[in-house]
Parts: structure tokens; sequence; C-alpha cells
């Protein structure tokens, strides 16, 4: 490995750089916006069931706030309980906004990388070029130059674009999670404001 990183040269070493990140953002992404994590199953009717048993508590807030994303959605309508629909749903709204920028949190960063990877390739591919021509004397070409520069152009190439398409496809495969997400939990927290203003049963 560490020769094929030699033969690419010093271009390569931002690529690696930003694949290192990538895997660091997709890793910490992957386990922040498991579905257990963010929308525990069944919070709204045990939250429910115990605001009829007890009401509106400082542990249940407490509790629901560091359950889950969709539990501080909660404790903001849950707050304004007493308050008309059109409140309640006002504050969840804001916390909803709240909640979308955590579980967008470094999203931007890993379509940037995704972007800018292919463009780092190219420019390890320029100046594998610039080297190639450079090895062109009166009295003929350098080889190993030759070599080395064709190396460092193929090389970065190839790393940018292995960089570039994971990183696209997980970008897209999180950001498509999280709409599915926040749209489930603007759902929910419509279910609860109707529920507890009477509105609706289950």
């Amino acid at each position: 490995m560490f020769a094929i990183i030699e033969a690419a040269g010093w271009p390569i070493w931002p690529i690696i750089l930003s694949s290192v990140i990538a895997l660091a953002i997709i890793g910490e992404r992957w386990w922040s916006l498991r579905h257990n994590v963010v929308m525990p199953k069944n919070l709204l009717s045990r939250v429910v069931q115990e605001y009829r048993q007890n009401g509106v508590t400082s542990q249940m807030l407490s509790r629901l706030y560091d359950d889950s994303a969709l539990g501080q959605i909660f404790v903001a309508g849950l707050k304004n309980a007493k308050s008309t629909p059109a409140v309640m749903k006002e504050a969840i709204e804001e916390a909803g906004r709240s909640v979308a920028i955590e579980l967008e949190r470094f999203l931007t960063s890993l379509g940037t990388i995704a972007a800018i990877a292919p463009l780092l390739g190219l420019f390890g591919t320029v100046i594998g070029m610039i080297e190639i021509f450079g090895s062109q004397t009166p009295q003929g070409g350098n080889p190993l130059v030759l070599a080395h520069g064709i190396s460092i152009a193929l090389y970065n190439t190839a790393f940018g674009l292995v960089v570039a398409v994971p990183s696209m496809i997980f970008y897209r495969h999180f950001r498509a999670k999280v709409d599915e997400m926040l749209v489930d939990m603007e759902l929910q927290a419509i279910k609860l404001v109707e529920i507890l203003h009477g509105e609706r049963q289950t």
C-alpha cells in the first residue's frame, strides 16, 4: 500500500485526508441515525399513556428530552399542552428545526468531500502531466521521470474517484433517511397535539 502511495506522489495526501474524514463522518452518522435512537418504537403511545396517568411532570420531560430526537419534539409540545393547538404546533416546529440541524450534522461536509475528491484527483493528474512534460529534453525523455509522472496522473485520478463515489452514495442515503425521519416525526407530533386536545383517540 505504501508503494502505491509513494508512486502516486504528494498530491495523494489531500485525497487520503479526505477519505479519512469521509469514513469518520459515515461511521458517526451511521451510528447516530439509527432508527431506535432517533425515533424509539411506540414512543408516542407511551407518552400519551403517561400523560393520561400523571399529566406533564418535570421527570417525564427530562427523561423524554434525553431519550431521543423525537422525545425532544414531544417535550416542546408537552410544555405547551395547556395552550391552543396552534401554539403547541408552533413550539413543535421550532423544536423540529433544531432537531433537523442535529440530524443533518456533518452531511454538508460529506457532500463537499464527494464533490471535491474528483477535483483533487484531477489536480494530481495535472501534476503528473507537468512531470511528464518536464521530463522531455532535446536529448530525449527520462524514462523514470516519465513513468513517475504517469503513476501520479493515474493513481490520483483513481483514488479521487474511489473516495468520491462511496461518499456521494452515503451522502444521498443519509439525506433521504433524515428527510424520511423528519416527516415521520412531524406526523407523530401532530398526532400528539390532536390526542392531547381530544381531536382523536389514538
